[in-house]
């Protein structure tokens, strides 16, 4: 697991009106990949798309099935074990989006 891959959650997600849906990871690679870490903090993906400074326009090109987004405003710690279904790993383009919106979110200058 990495910083910027994608994810797919088939367990029903009380965070989620208990239904499965899909995370960027945002941890730092270090938490992501080390076994002995069992959460890594995820950006959670939305339906709908409301040009927040905040959220990164995700698709198709990003192996999701329609246009949605990810935002920032909601990060969630997620175990590991949930996250079952890799997606894809964000280009660099996006993943620059994301640290963006991160900052935004976090209020960083």
């Amino acid at each position: 697991m990495k910083r910027g891959e994608i994810y797919r959650s088939r367990e029903r997600v009380p965070e989620r009106g208990g239904k499965p849906g899909f995370y960027v990871v945002v941890s730092r690679n270090f938490v992501a990949q080390h076994e002995d870490v069992s959460t890594a903090i995820c950006a959670p993906v939305y339906g709908e798309v409301l040009g927040l400074t905040t959220e990164v326009t995700l698709g198709p090109e990003d192996g999701l099935p329609r246009t949605c987004a990810a935002r920032c405003d909601f990060l969630t710690l997620m175990f590991k074990a949930k996250l079952t279904q890799f997606v894809c790993t964000l280009p660099p383009a996006k993943l620059a989006q994301l640290n963006r919106a991160l900052a935004h979110a976090l209020d960083l200058p």
